[in-house]
C-alpha cells in the first residue's frame, strides 16, 4: 500500500483519537467523515477544492474506454453497474449512501484503481478533492 501524506496524517490524527479516547487504533485508522477527507485532500493539494472540476471529471472519458459515471452514473445517488461485470455498485454520493468516504483506507483504495482504469494513474489530491466536494453538493 502506498503511504501518501494524507493517509499518514489519518494514521496520527486517528492515533492521538484512539489514545485519548481509549480506542484501537486498528479500528480508529480507518474513521473519517467524507468532509475530513475532503479537507485532507485539499489541504494536500495547496488548493481550494472545485465542485465543477469534479463534476466534470467524473462525467468525462479521458483518452479510456469508461469514465467514472460509466459505473456510477452521470449523477451517482442511485446504485450503478460495473460497466463490464455488470456488479451492482452502491450509490457513491454520501447524502444516498452514509458509508461512503467513512473509511480513509478504503477511499484510497477506490480512487486508486477507479483512477488508473479511468485516467490511466492515480488521481492528484487535487482531482480527488474536486470529486469528492461534487459528490457532497448532491443532496437529498
Amino acid at each position: 500500500m502506498k503511504h501518501t501524506p494524507l493517509a499518514r496524517l489519518v494514521r496520527v490524527v486517528a492515533l492521538g483519537t484512539a489514545l485519548l479516547a481509549g480506542t484501537t487504533f486498528a479500528s480508529a485508522a480507518r474513521c473519517a467523515t467524507p468532509a475530513e477527507l475532503l479537507a485532507g485532500y485539499a489541504e494536500q493539494s495547496g488548493a481550494p477544492a472545485d465542485p465543477d472540476r469534479g463534476r466534470q471529471l467524473f462525467t468525462t472519458r479521458h483518452g479510456r474506454e469508461w469514465s467514472c459515471a460509466s459505473c456510477h452514473g452521470a449523477l451517482p445517488t442511485q446504485s450503478g453497474r460495473h460497466a463490464s461485470t455488470g456488479k451492482p455498485i452502491r450509490a457513491l454520493a454520501p447524502a444516498f449512501d452514509p458509508q461512503r468516504f467513512t473509511d480513509a483506507a478504503k477511499t484510497e483504495k477506490w480512487f486508486r484503481r477507479n483512477c488508473n482504469d479511468v485516467v490511466g494513474r492515480e488521481c492528484t489530491a487535487g482531482e480527488k478533492a474536486d470529486v469528492l466536494s461534487w459528490l457532497l453538493t448532491l443532496a437529498r
